[in-house]
């Protein structure tokens, strides 16, 4: 299992001492809200502050981007640093011209599925994909509670993986908290996205270790 910490719930005030914390944790992801105010109800962050922290950080920098018409920044965003770039499926027309795209620039393509969206939206863009990430409350904002039917939302995307061969991982945000991970693990998950139930915790060694420890035994 592999834990990718949102600054979303961070001190965005200190961000620079944030991610060295979380290096000095034994982190080795940290993920990244990048919000519109159009594709959800909030304003968070742009490629500038990725790219002035890229050079900050050895982590892996997993970028999520919850705005309208990505394909107009991906550019922008890899050439900030981000090594994984996550769009949503219903914020692009062309999903799998945007997935290429992704992977063309030299980053690795992902796609998002908010709570209502069914599989077969990324069901033929599996084996092009590094990543799905199952939203598992609405996106927007921080410290939601996780929405039940996205327990069976990871076991059926993980069957349809296998199913095609394929090796995309399975990445669950929304709602994550130590005491849900193992089950979420045992349903498929590989990468889980922790905020408010994460930060609010300190030290950060600890509570890694809390997850790390939950999660273990998980049989997928």
């Amino acid at each position: 299992m592999i834990l990718s910490p949102s600054l979303l719930s961070s001190d965005f005030g200190r961000l620079a001492e944030e991610l060295a914390a979380l290096e000095a944790a034994d982190l080795k992801w940290v993920h990244w809200d990048v919000m519109d105010g159009l594709f959800v109800p909030n304003i968070t962050i742009g490629p500038l502050v990725i790219k002035a922290l890229r050079k900050r950080s050895n982590l892996f920098f997993d970028v999520h981007l919850m705005i309208e018409r990505p394909e107009r920044y991906l550019a922008e965003f890899v050439e900030a640093g981000a090594d994984l770039v996550c769009v949503h499926a219903e914020a692009t027309v062309h999903l799998e011209r945007a997935v290429a795209e992704i992977a063309r620039l030299g980053a690795k393509p992902a796609v998002a599925l908010n709570p209502a969206t069914p599989l077969d939206m990324v069901e033929y863009l599996l084996p092009q994909l590094s990543m799905v990430l199952v939203m598992s409350v609405n996106p927007g904002f921080g410290g939601q509670s996780f929405i039940p039917f996205s327990l069976e939302k990871v076991r059926r995307l993980k069957g349809m993986i296998r199913a095609q061969g394929a090796t995309a991982l399975i990445q669950v945000d929304g709602g994550v908290t130590v005491e849900n991970c193992g089950e979420l693990v045992r349903a498929g998950a590989d990468v889980l996205v922790s905020g408010s139930a994460f930060f609010s915790r300190p030290p950060y060694g600890q509570r890694h270790q809390a997850f790390l420890d939950a999660a273990s035994g998980a049989v997928v």
